[in-house]
């Protein structure tokens, strides 16, 4: 992104997120998301464009905004799947353009190898991010954790009224 246009986000309390979120691109989310805390208890308008996310990358900002005093609200634009939903859940409000989609999906497992014992010691850390991520999404819609977990499994993809009816979303901008 532009230097300018950053900046310019940054003074209307905004930070957009496009693409997969990584650990890269999720430190530097929390780090605006601190710095803009600091500023004031304004809330923060987060746009969403992550069709995926690495699941310890999406709770190093999901921990972030629960610290913070400012409220975050998130708009969908586009497309938040896998692992970013969970910043779309952790948002105290949640908004999206009629066009957008939510996509729930399990985050893959990427670029690990070692013994067997490793791959399973990794494994079962990424089964138990799994379980958080499915709490906090059943949390923040209110829909049972069986029925997220399953939604979760099969890849269901839901438009801005469905993700709406769903929980995920309190209103769709028209």
């Amino acid at each position: 992104m532009a230097p300018w246009l950053q900046e310019r986000l940054f003074t209307q309390r905004i930070i957009a997120i496009r693409g997969p979120v990584t650990a890269a691109s999720a430190s530097d989310v929390v780090s605006i998301l601190l710095t803009l805390d600091t500023m004031g208890t304004d809330p923060v308008q987060l746009h969403l464009g992550a069709p995926d996310g690495e699941l310890h990358a999406v709770f190093a900002i999901i921990d972030a905004i629960d610290t913070l005093r400012a409220p975050v609200h998130a708009l969908v634009s586009g497309e938040v799947g896998g692992g970013a939903v969970g910043i779309l859940a952790a948002a105290r409000e949640r908004s999206a353009h009629p066009h957008a989609r939510v996509r729930l999906s399990e985050p893959a497992l990427d670029g690990h190898a070692g013994t067997a014992g490793e791959m399973a010691a990794v494994a079962g850390r990424h089964l138990q991010a799994l379980e958080d991520l499915a709490n906090r999404i059943a949390e923040a819609c209110g829909q049972p954790v069986s029925r997220v977990e399953s939604d979760l499994a099969k890849g269901v993809t839901m438009a801005a009224e469905e993700a709406k009816a769903y929980g995920l979303l309190d209103k769709v901008i028209s």
